[in-house]
């Protein structure tokens, strides 16, 4: 009995964790069906802070929320983000704003095609 007891706290502290995620993802934003990859490493290359990243479905032209949920990334550094809006869309355009106000806009990346995206100025 013992030796189940790490195993049931592995468990629980997963579940816990996993249904926080769940309650942080909005509500308009969802995971598509149709069994796409659209899970994408953005690696932080501008000389700044990254503070925002935003991602727009090319059909719609309205960007979704934070995908960094208000964690910034350092420059040199890179974080996962998953860019669905569970449309089924793979081409969307990035809006990301940098420390010191700068805001830089990507266009058309296909985030089914790619694992990593470098973000420079």
């Amino acid at each position: 009995m013992i030796a189940r007891r790490p195993i049931i706290a592995a468990v629980i502290a997963a579940s816990l964790g996993l249904a926080g995620f769940t309650a942080a993802a909005p509500a308009s934003w969802g995971q598509s069906s149709d069994g796409q990859n659209r899970r994408v490493r953005i690696h932080n290359q501008t000389g700044a802070a990254l503070q925002k990243l935003q991602a727009a479905d090319v059909r719609t032209g309205e960007f979704g929320p934070d995908l960094l949920a208000g964690t910034a990334v350092a420059t040199g550094a890179s974080v996962p983000v998953t860019i669905d809006a569970g449309a089924g869309g793979c081409l969307y355009d990035l809006r990301a704003e940098l420390a010191g106000g700068q805001t830089l806009l990507r266009e058309n990346i296909n985030v089914c095609r790619i694992a990593d995206y470098y973000l420079t100025r």
